[in-house]
């Protein structure tokens, strides 16, 4: 490598754009002489006018400290992500089966009374199979007896689903956690390179049409919405549900919104039809709603109001039994997004599609199997552990980085209710260059693509880069054809 931005580069076999011996990677040498023209100079403007344009358009998000919400701005880096041809056909492949593997166990589990009314043996079917513990389905904390009525009979409960990978080494591809209940992070992609085109169009356009344009994904989520509707329903009409400012990803909200041509509506804004639907106060007049994207936490459901006085999660509830509402994502779905339900993915593809997974999962031990913890019990050092509840559980504690005293009490807190954690193996992703002063210096960076399920699951041609060891830091993410 030569050149003044990556001058003292680090040669590592785990960097995306430099290999280990000092050469570029295929589709790198295009977008490095672009980067080497503008200088370190030119990158400097480049992330300013970033900066400043993502400031005007409000790319924010939104956190909650001391009782009162914070608004973060989420800087993008001047430098690109690139994932080359046969690596986007590859992700693209594998995070689909993972997706409708997914909703197969879904309906597996959240069919009434767990199988059909007349049979003898209630379990689902993957449990009757062995393949995964009747525990984890029927008693798992994401479980919500609720979901059964708020889908329609057939329908996909995940319609929009996101999965967050890392390339370890070697190249290869393993997805670290599963987003089922309402994935963030389309409307940031979009604005990623919304932002990237305004500011380094000299960049972008000299890639061409090898490069996927993010706004090509906008259709596909639009048909899958439409798909979500009850069957016979002329015309779907689609209204994106936000919980209001108050929710952590409002700007993706007002985003989605924008670029489906959809409502954005609240739980107030929401009316009883007298065909037992739904309707929504839109520029003061009421529109019907088939569909509702909900962008709505599922615990948050019973505690907002419509605009009749009825509690959110009853009113869609109603409007489901009566075949004249679809709700995308469905509620529920935290049974199989999890921190324990990530484990049995592997054993679900083989389950219900008899294919082997494309994509790899980290090792991974359900501490409530008496087995799992006596495994790992004297290990928690060189794992990571993560509890079970919670959004794909909030609280992981790094083994290798964890003190003494600190994987003491761990060990004491995991052997008092074991049910509670998992553990699994560290993945360490690799790296990409990103601007640091003057120069590209590689910073972990991890991947995360969406998919949807209608008629067909597909995954979507955009993808969310966030680099490690930075707050919030995003790359524009180049999908090559």
């Amino acid at each position: 490598m030569s050149g003044e931005l990556f001058a003292g580069y680090p040669t590592d076999r785990t960097d995306e754009a430099v290999g280990a011996d000092g050469r570029l990677r295929d589709g790198w040498a295009g977008p490095v002489a672009a980067l080497e023209r503008l200088g370190a100079a030119g990158l400097a403007v480049a992330e300013e006018e970033l900066a400043r344009l993502r400031q005007e358009r409000g790319v924010v998000v939104g956190t909650w400290v001391d009782g009162r919400q914070q608004l973060r701005p989420v800087p993008l880096d001047p430098v690109p992500r690139l994932l080359d041809a046969a690596t986007w056909r590859a992700l693209s492949a594998g995070v689909a089966q993972r997706h409708r593997a997914l909703n197969a166990f879904l309906a597996d589990a959240y069919r009434p009374a767990g199988r059909r009314r007349s049979d003898p043996d209630r379990a689902a079917e993957i449990v009757r199979a062995g393949a995964v513990p009747e525990w984890a389905v029927a008693h798992g904390p994401g479980r919500d007896p609720e979901a059964v009525s708020r889908a329609w009979p057939g329908q996909p409960r995940a319609t929009v689903a996101a999965a967050d990978l890392v390339r370890t080494e070697g190249g290869r591809w393993a997805v670290v956690r599963d987003h089922l209940r309402a994935p963030s992070g389309i409307g940031y992609a979009l604005a990623d390179r919304e932002c990237a085109r305004a500011v380094l169009p000299q960049l972008v356009a000299g890639a061409g049409d090898r490069l996927r344009d993010p706004a090509d994904a906008v259709p596909l989520l639009a048909a899958a919405l439409a798909d979500a509707a009850p069957p016979g329903v002329p015309g779907p009409r689609t209204a994106v549900l936000t919980q209001g400012e108050s929710d952590a990803a409002w700007f993706e909200h007002r985003v989605l919104a924008e670029a489906l041509d959809a409502p954005l509506v609240r739980a107030g804004d929401l009316w009883p039809r007298s065909d037992g639907g739904v309707e929504a106060v839109v520029d003061g007049g009421r529109v019907p709603v088939d569909v509702l994207y909900r962008r709505f936490d599922d615990a948050l459901l019973g505690a907002y109001p419509t605009g009749a006085g009825v509690p959110l999660d009853l009113a869609l509830t109603e409007a489901v039994r009566a075949r004249r509402l679809g709700l995308a994502n469905v509620p529920g779905n935290a049974v199989a997004d999890d921190a324990a339900g990530y484990a049995w993915v592997p054993a679900m593809i083989r389950f219900y599609l008899g294919e082997e997974p494309l994509l790899g999962s980290a090792r991974t031990w359900v501490l409530a199997d008496p087995a799992a913890w006596a495994e790992v019990a004297d290990r928690l050092h060189e794992l990571e552990v993560e509890s079970v509840a919670g959004y794909g559980g909030r609280r992981v504690v790094h083994g290798p980085s964890c003190p003494p005293a600190g994987l003491a009490a761990l060990r004491d807190e995991i052997a008092a209710a074991p049910h509670r954690f998992v553990a699994r193996e560290p993945l360490a992703p690799s790296t990409a260059p990103a601007l640091a002063g003057a120069s590209l210096r590689p910073r972990p960076v991890g991947l995360r693509l969406f998919s949807v399920a209608g008629s067909t699951t597909t995954t979507l041609p955009l993808g969310l880069t966030r680099v490690g060891g930075a707050d919030l830091l995003g790359k524009d993410t180049w999908l090559l054809r």
